[in-house]
């Protein structure tokens, strides 16, 4: 039983990321909002970015797989703070994942 309660989550989690993913339309409609939120929408997808280049190449071998494309980059996003937020959620991503993993204990 514990298994499948994971398992939906698991899976409603993945569904809540894709709704999100860069070249969507609420993707898009968040970067033409203003700077914050270019901002906050290149941490997002920096942090998802594992799991869009998981999707990307799923869709590159068997194209009919995944009923969605994803992109890992948000065209609509080139801008400075959209860039700089992009690289910090790529960069923090992993250690946010593995931060518990490897922590002291004193």
């Amino acid at each position: 039983m514990k298994s499948a309660l994971k398992f939906v989550c698991a899976t409603a989690a993945i569904l809540a990321l894709s709704a999100c993913v860069a070249g969507s339309g609420a993707s898009q409609q968040a970067a033409a909002a203003g700077p914050m939120s270019l901002l906050f929408l290149g941490i997002w997808h920096g942090l998802i970015a594992p799991i869009t280049l998981i999707i990307e190449i799923i869709n590159r071998l068997a194209p009919h797989a995944i009923p969605w494309t994803a992109r890992m980059y948000e065209a609509k996003g080139a801008q400075v703070e959209y860039d700089v937020g992009f690289y910090l959620g790529l960069a923090g991503g992993p250690s946010i994942l593995f931060a518990r993993r490897y922590r002291r204990v004193v």
